[in-house]
């Protein structure tokens, strides 16, 4: 099995290519890759499958079917009526750390269209990318970025979160997936992530990404994070959207019209304008290995004894 390893600020991936969806990835193989200490090490997997190769109503592990485009053009598409970008041709299946299966991932989805560009697979500067999520368009810039069109972000009501003695109260947000995003007025590395977390709304039933929050400035923010089924991560593109629509309620500024909100994760700097309609996410993605797993490795894996460390 070939892979490569990248990131976005600090979000690592390993990325398999199966182009003609002839891998069987189960949780337990996703994992496995993940695993830090007996695998190649990331916060998930992203496969790259070409969408004509996909059975889109009966996607693996019984996740919900690719929403489909509503024709609406991307704010990312120079003008005229019809969208500038060639016929949808690549699926971004993405798996969390725990091998359980995730709707979308902003920084992901970056790195994906990365690895699309650098195996000619694809053709810049403007990608669109099917995800579980509905369809992403990522537009790749002269200085290195990539901007993500993440579509809606929408505010379903107030939530909560209870980890080590601390009970926490936010906004719960959907970006694709589902967040709680928690404002603070102390620096985000006081605040203990590590969970387990006890969730409400109903909307959280499933769990959510868990962020907090503090104002810096004028449309600046910091945010650390907790991923549902992956953990604590040094960057979350989806939870950084959440973020940014947090504080611009938290200054009145929800759900008028956008302004860039730069946010601080511990992996970097991220761009945010959130919105109703369509959010925008610009940031790096790297490239940094590429490989082919041994001969058996996948078969030889075995979890670690409890007490061994």
């Amino acid at each position: 099995m070939r892979f490569a390893k990248g990131h976005g600020t600090g979000n690592d991936f390993v990325i398999v290519p199966d182009l003609d969806n002839e891998l069987d990835l189960t949780p337990e193989l996703a994992a496995a890759l993940c695993d830090r200490h007996f695998g190649i090490g990331g916060d998930g997997v992203l496969r790259v499958v070409r969408t004509s190769a996909l059975d889109l109503p009966a996607l693996a592990d019984g996740a919900p079917a690719p929403a489909a485009s509503n024709g609406a053009q991307s704010p990312l598409s120079a003008g005229g009526a019809g969208s500038s970008l060639p016929p949808l041709e690549w699926f971004m299946d993405y798996r969390n750390a725990d091998g359980s299966v995730a709707e979308m991932c902003g920084n992901g989805v970056r790195v994906f269209v990365r690895y699309l560009l650098e195996e000619g697979l694809a053709q810049g500067p403007e990608v669109a990318v099917l995800t579980r999520a509905g369809t992403r368009t990522v537009r790749v810039a002269r200085d290195g970025q990539f901007t993500v069109d993440m579509g809606a972000a929408a505010v379903l009501g107030e939530g909560s979160a209870d980890a080590g003695g601390r009970r926490l109260s936010g906004l719960a947000i959907s970006v694709g997936n589902p967040h709680l995003a928690c404002m603070i007025d102390q620096p985000v590395g006081a605040v203990d992530l590590s969970g387990p977390w006890m969730l409400g709304p109903a909307e959280l039933a499933d769990g959510a990404n868990i962020e907090i929050v503090r104002l810096l400035g004028e449309h600046e923010i910091e945010m650390r994070v907790h991923e549902r089924g992956s953990g604590l991560t040094l960057s979350c593109g989806t939870g950084a959207v959440a973020a940014a629509v947090a504080a611009a309620a938290t200054v009145g500024e929800w759900p008028a019209a956008p302004a860039e909100w730069t946010v601080h994760v511990p992996g970097g700097t991220l761009a945010v304008t959130p919105s109703v309609t369509a959010s925008l996410l610009t940031g790096p993605a790297e490239i940094v290995a590429r490989g082919v797993l041994a001969a058996g490795w996948a078969g030889r894996q075995s979890p670690v004894r409890l007490g061994a460390i």
